[in-house]
């Protein structure tokens, strides 16, 4: 019989959601590359390969066989989805547009050369953004520029603020994925969007203090307070909010600063000047990438010090989640100073995480580690650090960590938590 090649569950499935991969009508022994590749909306591709070997019945499972070489080596069952690497360099995966699916092309091929096989079998790999049954609700209410996705059912449900880093745009494919958890999840857009200021070079934190609000009115949000998620500069956005706002709950900090970075930020009548770096500290990787790392002024001293977000004064719970070789910025160092504050102030002491061999860009599972692409304010690609495996693994437990936090935090529930 011809080779088949099946990918289970058979149905939908989320981006975040594991897979099983298997191929059946081999020869006994028989040597095979398997190959994945996915085009995001602006038409770059993505791809990954790997070599196996059929068991003794002519039968491959990739959750019982290990890799032999390739992007990746080893039992990975899902590493043709989170090893992909783009041909375009210095390219980042974003979903951009959360109501259609990533689709992933997955072939057979004879032997152990990526191109030169003949082509055994192939399926194409449906893997959506929007969980069945979440709504996608946009949100243009006095300033506020967002989307705001809800479970399915009556709610009320926890509500939770999500805010990228530098780049700016709405991105919604977080939010979407965190509303199938139970979450009432508002991506909130903050520049570069819309009629939203073009750059960050001045923020303000009363917007930020809208979204919340607007957040907390809605029928099927359920209070006392929020929860806020934020990655990179988005983290440091989050520590401000639960610094100066009310009505924040709990915080989780994917690799963010305890310093203002990259402009100004005001509330009321208090100003967070940015902090000051140095491109004489820049240094450059083997691989020809511009490493930032060291850049930015410590926050602790001199006039920097007017960076630093009074963190102190927040009441909400806080997560800190690190990527041990992020290079964008110290995040390690940043997430034990902001503990040191907290409890120097009476605070809880609050929960970090570290994840060795782990980048900045840490995403929901399986998207594949980016190791340098475009920084904005730097005006060129830079070096995110991370280890491809270390990367994938982190990310899996990053998004069973979060939700752990916020069911506990916002619901009130100690729950397991499926991927």
């Amino acid at each position: 019989m011809a080779p088949t090649l099946t990918v289970e569950p058979a149905g939908r499935s989320c981006w975040d959601e594991p897979v099983r991969i298997a191929v059946r009508g081999l020869a006994p022994e028989q040597p095979v590359t398997l190959r994945a590749a996915l085009r995001d909306e602006k038409g770059a591709l993505f791809r990954a390969h790997a070599r196996y070997r059929a068991d003794a019945a002519g039968r491959l499972d990739l959750a019982r066989a290990p890799a032999l070489g390739g992007s990746f080596a080893g039992l990975e069952p899902m590493g043709l989805i989170w090893a992909m690497e783009p041909d375009k360099p210095f390219w980042r995966l974003i979903k951009r547009d959360v109501r259609t699916p990533f689709v992933v092309q997955l072939e057979v091929l004879d032997g152990h050369e990526p191109d030169g096989g003949r082509l055994l079998a192939r399926a194409e790999h449906e893997r959506h953004f929007l969980p069945p049954g979440v709504r996608r609700v946009p949100v243009r209410e006095g300033r506020v520029r967002a989307t705001l996705f809800l479970p399915p059912g009556p709610g009320p449900f926890p509500g939770i603020v999500d805010l990228f880093g530098v780049g700016g745009g709405l991105l919604e494919y977080r939010a979407s994925l965190l509303a199938g958890k139970g979450f009432a999840v508002m991506a909130l857009a903050y520049y570069n969007y819309d009629d939203l200021p073009r750059s960050i070079e001045t923020l303000h934190l009363e917007y930020f203090e809208e979204a919340v609000n607007n957040l907390l009115n809605h029928p099927e949000v359920k209070g006392p307070g929020v929860g806020l998620l934020g990655l990179s500069k988005g983290g440091e956005l989050c520590i401000s909010m639960a610094s100066f706002l009310k009505d924040i709950t709990a915080a989780v900090i994917i690799n963010g600063s305890v310093a203002n970075v990259g402009g100004t930020l005001h509330y009321k009548d208090e100003t967070l000047l940015p902090v000051g770096s140095s491109r004489s500290r820049f240094k450059m990787t083997k691989d020809g990438f511009v490493d930032i790392v060291d850049a930015l002024n410590s926050p602790l001293e001199g006039p920097d010090q007017k960076s630093f977000i009074p963190v102190e004064r927040s009441s909400a719970n806080f997560l800190f989640l690190v990527g041990q070789d992020d290079h964008n910025w110290k995040s390690e160092f940043y997430a034990n100073v902001a503990s040191k504050h907290l409890e120097a102030h009476g605070k809880a002491k609050p929960q970090i995480i570290c994840y060795p061999e782990a980048g900045h860009y840490i995403e929901p599972p399986y998207f594949p580690l980016c190791r340098a692409s475009l920084h904005t304010l730097v005006g060129g690609p830079v070096f995110w650090g991370g280890e491809p495996r270390a990367h994938a693994v982190a990310q899996v437990d990053v998004w069973k960590q979060l939700q752990t936090f916020f069911h506990k935090h916002l619901d009130g529930e100690e729950v397991g938590v499926c991927p």
